[in-house]
């Protein structure tokens, strides 16, 4: 099984993958891990692809993140399912802050070693707005409509609560 879970920051596209890993027994690719290095660092774009694309090489795999640079068309073409996670932008901010409070001062197991979880200014104005421009919503929108066969849309916690029962029963 291949499948890409994309959305909205805060929507939970880390924790989905891992279980959507661990009911088809594959691998789970995280692509802000992919984009960064300790302390925030930008990767290099062509290590970062490469990493992409030897993953992409393996018979299953999960893939969260929207990242266009790394190989999206194919991972898209490739994936049997594409999960949009497009929860309300207050519902994103508040699932961010739940993982803050979390993780403060730790880094998450789903981001390079070193990238502290923060909740800072510049990040709730990502979440709400800039997250969530009108090219973004097209973007979105455009997976939409090119995947439609493929595509499972999550708006809220009830759809994604269903989505983890009808994973259980796999």
């Amino acid at each position: 099984m291949k499948v890409s879970i994309m959305g909205y920051s805060g929507s939970g596209k880390s924790t989905l993958a891992k279980e959507v890993a661990k009911t088809y027994k594959c691998g789970a690719l995280h692509l802000d891990t992919v984009q960064f290095l300790e302390n925030w660092e930008v990767r290099p774009l062509e290590e970062s692809q490469k990493i992409v694309a030897e993953f992409l090489e393996q018979d299953s795999w999960v893939i969260d993140g929207n990242y266009s640079n790394f190989y999206l068309v194919k991972r898209l073409e490739d994936s049997e399912r594409i999960v949009l996670l497009l929860f309300s932008r207050w519902a994103s901010l508040r699932r961010a802050t739940a993982r803050y409070l979390k993780y403060r001062g730790k880094t998450r197991p789903d981001m390079a070693e070193g990238c502290e979880e923060k909740l800072d200014a510049e990040f709730i104005w990502w979440l709400l707005y800039r997250g969530r421009d009108k090219k973004r919503r097209q973007f979105f929108k455009d997976i939409r409509e090119n995947y439609s066969d493929k595509v499972v849309i999550i708006k809220n916690q009830r759809q994604l609560d269903m989505f983890y029962r009808e994973l259980e029963s796999k």
